[in-house]
């Protein structure tokens, strides 16, 4: 009798041992995983806009020297270097463009094309058009990007500068950056993301007070 207590006891001990074991696993989150680009064959649909004089001739966000005759594009978070087609979903005329700039920072639109690929496919009189973009491959892996959120840009630094101090009491950090043109425009930036994802996160949380917030990806 009393080795079977005994035995009772010690099987009671083991699963209260392991009991404890599980739970502390269960506790122990994983890191979360850093998301990849987006896979070739992916498809993004939105309004393209294009963009010429008087960005000609100037620095494009990835170092090159922005020529407006080349097939080219600005988008918010695709890598430099990264190659898409984009199609006019309303004559179907397409065109192979390489992203070597950031933009279209205008809420609702998806890509700035030069003004060469904007001929391509018809849309230098509408000035926008809705597209369809396909991820077609990459170039040379870059470093590290961050995430940020733009949650305004104004022609006046004096406003930018106030609400980013306005933001900066619940979301740190906040930068103010300048995005020359023939106006200058200054963008105000919230946070530093390692993922999209997260950024994405914040940008529904500054929504509620910026309907117009979106992504942007800040490069090395």
């Amino acid at each position: 009798m009393m080795t079977r207590v005994r035995r009772i006891a010690a099987l009671a001990a083991a699963s209260a041992a392991l009991c404890v074991f599980l739970s502390g696993c269960a506790k122990r989150k994983r890191a979360p995983r850093m998301p990849a680009v987006p896979k070739a064959g992916s498809v993004e649909t939105g309004i393209a806009s294009w963009y010429g004089h008087p960005y000609h001739g100037r620095r494009a966000a990835n170092g090159e020297v922005y020529d407006m005759d080349k097939l080219t594009a600005a988008h918010r978070t695709l890598p430099f270097g990264a190659r898409v087609m984009v199609e006019n979903q309303t004559n179907g005329r397409s065109v192979e463009v390489r992203i070597t700039d950031r933009g279209p920072f205008i809420d609702g639109r998806i890509i700035d094309l030069s003004r060469a690929a904007a001929r391509r496919i018809e849309m230098i009189g509408p000035g926008t058009a809705l597209v369809r973009v396909i991820i077609l491959g990459y170039g040379p892996a870059q470093g590290a990007p961050a995430f940020a959120v733009q949650v305004g840009a104004f022609e006046s630094r004096r406003r930018a500068d106030q609400l980013r101090e306005q933001l900066e009491l619940r979301h740190a950090p906040v930068r103010v950056i300048r995005r020359d043109g023939p106006a200058p425009v200054w963008r105000v930036l919230v946070g530093d993301k390692a993922t999209q994802v997260e950024a994405e996160a914040l940008a529904s949380a500054l929504k509620r007070n910026a309907p117009g917030a979106f992504v942007v990806r800040i490069d090395p």
